[in-house]
């Protein structure tokens, strides 16, 4: 790709598939400029920053964007991670991970290399979520996310500056992005994340119903977003989990309002 052209997003044999890079409350307008600058070394466009700081063409940012000064950056969306998570298939970066399979925070996550094996045969349009310099994305901001990866470094030291991660875990996927890398064949395609998302929302309806217990439920939603968001579920597959978790709760309905019909014994005599 030149270094006048801007990535599009996509590689080669995914054309409708759309990768875009999201920065959660940035601190550092260098940081951004320097994100922007490597998704042009490495083929992607769409930079989306949530709450970022007051970026003007004398910052830092621009300084440190090289030629992405001319396209990615200035047309740099804000946005919500709301609007995020309900749009994309969300990838989250961690240093810190620290859990195990008892928990599902920040466990299970793959390594850049292993998210560039995973979607590299999905259709599925991928939103990658940095967080903050000093404190990186939150607990609370991870669950929401579909998936989890983590950079392997040196574990007495695996914090790496904001800019540093990006340009690693995009330099990772670049096959994903860049027309001069061939990938294999698209296996199936992803579950609107629309759907997706209205699945998690039945489970969980479902869960309000069948667990009384507030830790037990938030640990079940996490696990179950980690789950799916790990399986690349295809449509189809959505609809009918969707389904079964809309009927189960149908059924416990109509249990509950027939016990509350039903007489007591006292009454019955």
């Amino acid at each position: 790709m030149s270094d006048g052209d801007a990535g599009t997003g996509t590689g080669a044999g995914h054309a409708d598939r759309e990768f875009v890079v999201v920065v959660v409350e940035p601190e550092t307008p260098g940081n951004v400029g320097t994100i922007a600058r490597a998704m042009k070394n490495f083929g992607l466009s769409d930079l989306k920053l949530v709450d970022p700081p007051e970026i003007d063409r004398d910052s830092e940012a621009y300084g440190f964007a090289g030629h992405a000064r001319e396209d990615v950056l200035p047309n740099a969306d804000e946005v919500t991670l709301d609007e995020v998570v309900e749009t994309y298939h969300t990838v989250g970066t961690t240093a810190i991970t620290g859990e195990d399979a008892r928990r599902h925070v920040r466990f299970p996550f793959k390594t850049p290399a292993e998210l560039r094996e995973s979607l590299a045969t999905v259709d599925t349009d991928t939103a990658l979520v940095f967080g903050r310099e000093g404190t990186g994305l939150s607990n609370d901001e991870l669950e929401r996310l579909d998936e989890v990866i983590s950079i392997p470094a040196n574990p007495a030291y695996p914090v790496m500056n904001l800019g540093q991660a990006a340009t690693v875990t995009l330099y990772e996927l670049r096959s994903l992005f860049l027309d001069d890398y061939q990938l294999p064949d698209v296996d199936h395609e992803r579950a609107d994340e629309r759907d997706i998302e209205r699945f998690y929302e039945q489970f969980s309806a479902f869960l309000d119903r069948a667990e009384s217990r507030d830790h037990k439920r938030e640990r079940s939603e996490r696990l179950i977003r980690r789950l799916v968001g790990r399986a690349h579920p295809t449509a189809k597959e959505m609809t009918t989990l969707t389904g079964v978790f809309r009927r189960a709760s149908d059924l416990m309905d109509h249990a509950d309002h027939a016990d509350r019909e039903r007489p007591d014994d006292a009454d019955a005599r």
